[in-house]
């Protein structure tokens, strides 16, 4: 038993082509094993044929019943090993299409989440989305119906040589006729695959225009621009419907050339075959057996179609999913990776002056909300800007001379923007499944969020929609921190943890975080009064650069910080719903 989905491995992106090869390869037992069932059904189904004009030609007319019985045996012998392959060979075909799409799905999730922030400023989220949600269909198509191909192959060769040896001429006419039929097909496909393109391109604007549009409804109709948006995207709507229907007309000739030739080769063959039985050239049955071979010859004619129309929509699928893995990150690996430092750590920001010290909770307070964007990405490393931050232990190393991974894995930017998944409230708060439900709750308890875990009877078994909607921002909020918390990275910084809960919550956070991350790098970049006053030291930024430092109370002695400070206490601190 195979299990799915199985490690994707290292994929072929130079190209479409080298990438539904690289599939091939990688699936190469799982097709061969369809392929072979499918030609032995095939064989069945061409021999029954074969069986059936070589029992009218036996002395069967003669009213012989050991005759009868014997030709009967056969037949049933072939017509039952043909149904007997039939769930075989349809749990062969599941399988190459679960293993492709699902192997693709596996390796542009991967891609995607390494790539972060650079994914969606190369491409377009609705070019994402519709690898998701399309290519992989077509991908996964291809590969199932792939063994249809070889038995085509098989199909042709038998009929050719069963009428090679009954008649030269009708043989060599059948191995003429299917390279004929499949190459007059051939101009069809260059501009079925132009139609799917462009199909494809317009498809993935219009998921793009639709994301964009749910994301900023809000804002459309406080300032009056739903309508006109509304507007644009029918239009854009209508294009793309267009361009499907132009893609459905292509097919659908595509389609009846399908039906057309094969039908053409099954009338022309009966029509010779049965002017060769007149004249006695052939005998009935096997006239009877051309006429089966025919229809099994028309079948693998339309296969053989059917497999090229496949292999242009997966292959304009394919490079899409190729342009994503292509994608080289923003912030690339050194070349030569410093060795990461030991012991325990400090970050800091040379460009700034900021410095997060180990065993201590440092607030951070920005006069300029630009300089805290800009210190965060620094300390996070999302831009190389500057000279970059550091870690600080055993010996100081750049975050930008250490591998992207080591970096993510030492250093956590918690912040606002972080999404929540669907599924239970545990496996959301812990991915790994390496907490106890007693270490879950203590960091629920750290955030603030005991009245989440109380809401639902299900406890840490709730359900969670999509971003967590059934809570209020504020629950939101914290349970972000509590993931983050649960995480417990060496260096944390937490970017405003509590700009949506109450006072009453906050205050609860600020008493209990310091426990939380006790002997570990914590930073807080906030303008809250409740949490820098909980904090061990606050560095005050402006204009891009550290300019006092003490204890908050210390720092209200500053009026420019006491002026960012006291300016964020007039701001509501209601929850957000």
């Amino acid at each position: 038993m195979r299990h799915l989905p199985q490690p994707p491995g290292t994929p072929d992106h130079r190209s479409a082509d080298h990438y539904l090869f690289w599939l091939a390869r990688r699936e190469w037992r799982s097709l061969l094993w369809s392929s072979s069932i499918t030609s032995v059904y095939v064989l069945c189904t061409i021999l029954v044929s074969y069986l059936l004009g070589a029992a009218l030609d036996s002395d069967l007319a003669a009213g012989n019943l050991h005759t009868l019985l014997y030709w009967f045996a056969l037949i049933a012998l072939c017509s039952l090993v043909a149904a007997s392959l039939v769930p075989l060979l349809e749990r062969a075909a599941c399988f190459n299409w679960y293993a492709s799409a699902y192997r693709t799905v596996q390796l542009v999730a991967r891609r995607s989440s390494r790539l972060g922030p650079t994914l969606t400023r190369r491409l377009p989220t609705g070019e994402v989305v519709s690898v998701g949600t399309d290519d992989i269909d077509r991908i996964g198509d291809f590969f199932e119906r792939s063994d249809l191909m070889v038995s085509s192959v098989v199909s042709v060769l038998l009929v050719g040589f069963l009428m090679l040896t009954s008649h030269v001429t009708f043989g060599l006419i059948t191995l003429v006729a299917v390279p004929v039929i499949v190459v007059g097909m051939s101009p069809l496909l260059r501009p079925l695959n132009h139609r799917t393109r462009t199909h494809r391109d317009r498809q993935a604007d219009l998921t793009t225009r639709a994301t964009d549009l749910v994301a900023g409804l809000r804002v459309l109709r406080g300032v009056g621009g739903e309508r006109s948006v509304g507007e644009r995207y029918r239009a854009e709507s209508q294009r793309v419907r267009a361009a499907g229907v132009r893609v459905g007309w292509m097919d659908a000739a595509l389609e009846a050339t399908r039906t057309l030739y094969p039908g053409l080769l099954l009338v022309g063959i009966v029509w010779y075959g049965a002017r060769l039985a007149l004249v006695g050239e052939i005998t009935v049955g096997r006239l009877v057996a051309f006429y089966g071979y025919t229809g099994a010859l028309a079948t693998a004619v339309r296969f053989f179609m059917r497999f090229f129309s496949d292999l242009v929509t997966a292959r304009v699928a394919a490079s899409r999913v190729v342009r994503v893995l292509s994608l080289d990150h923003d912030l690339p690996d050194p070349r030569s990776p410093a060795r990461p430092p030991g012991g325990p750590c400090d970050l800091h920001d040379p460009t700034s002056g900021v410095r997060i010290v180990h065993g201590r909770v440092t607030g951070v307070v920005c006069a300029d909300h630009s300089d805290t964007t800009s210190l965060v990405e620094r300390l996070g490393r999302y831009h190389d800007d500057g000279e970059g931050a550091a870690l600080v232990g055993d010996r100081s190393v750049r975050l930008r001379d250490l591998p992207l991974r080591e970096v993510r894995h030492r250093v956590l930017v918690a912040g606002n923007d972080a999404h929540l998944f669907s599924g239970r409230l545990r496996a959301e708060l812990d991915p790994r499944g390496a907490r106890s439900d007693e270490e879950l709750t203590a960091m629920i308890r750290a955030a603030a969020a005991e009245d989440v875990l109380a809401q639902s009877p299900k406890g840490l078994d709730a359900e969670l929609t999509a971003r967590g909607r059934e809570y209020s921002g504020g629950q939101q909020q914290r349970l972000r921190l509590a993931r983050a918390l649960l995480m417990e990275p060496e260096v944390l910084l937490l970017v405003e943890p509590t700009s949506a809960v109450d006072a009453h919550s906050e205050a609860a956070i600020a008493e209990r975080l310091a426990q939380a991350r006790s002997g570990r790098t914590t930073g807080v970049v906030t303008t809250s009064p409740l949490l820098l006053d909980r904090a061990d030291h606050v560095q005050f930024v402006e204009a891009g650069r550290v300019v006092a430092e003490g204890s908050h109370r210390e720092l209200l002695r500053v009026d420019a910080y006491a002026a960012t400070v006291l300016r964020a206490t007039g701001e509501t601190t209601e929850e957000k719903v």
